[in-house]
């Protein structure tokens, strides 16, 4: 037997497979649509408008109840002039103050507290004042940066700067 020709065999190879790159590119698959998910959820924020009045027919601008609306016009000479509601219908008169601390700021604070009150009271919590503050020319930049910061000492969140004048707003700033 000697004589036979020897057979060479081949080397068996290992038939395991290296999935360690299998893995990684799987777990990156996998964050990438955890954050894909996460970002595509809706973001939402609670917007507070004002309430409309159901008498009113037509939802047109003209149609809000103004019980949370205090207007700020400002006027030459560091004057300040505010009222509560519509100008036409006015919770509260017209008001000529200035910016000491007894002044605009303390008005704004019992405002926004009334404001609050009346809000829990009708079952609608944490609504607060919306402020329409309204520079008119013979205002300066100053003026205005002030009572930005009476809005932040107040903690008054919803508030908008308005260039446009009513006539009777008009009227009242040139009385004043």
């Amino acid at each position: 037997m000697n004589n036979l020709p020897k057979k060479i065999r081949s080397k068996k190879l290992s038939s395991r497979v290296d999935l360690t790159a299998m893995v990684s590119v799987s777990f990156l698959l996998i964050i990438f649509f955890m954050v894909v998910g996460e970002l595509s959820k809706p973001k939402t924020i609670a917007l507070n408008l004002p309430d409309r009045d159901r008498g009113c027919g037509e939802p047109t601008a003209g149609c809000y109840i103004g019980d949370r609306f205090y207007t700020v016009l400002l006027g030459e000479n560091d004057k300040i002039i505010t009222y509560t509601g519509i100008l036409n219908y006015p919770i509260k008169k017209t008001n000529v103050t200035n910016y000491s601390e007894n002044g605009f700021r303390n008005e704004l604070n019992i405002v926004n507290k009334k404001i609050l009150e009346f809000s829990a009271a009708v079952g609608k919590p944490n609504r607060g004042a919306i402020v329409f503050i309204k520079p008119s020319s013979k205002s300066n930049y100053g003026n205005l940066v002030n009572i930005l910061e009476e809005m932040r000492l107040a903690n008054i969140e919803s508030y908008a700067i308005v260039d446009e004048f009513t006539p009777e707003e008009t009227k009242l700033l040139a009385s004043n």
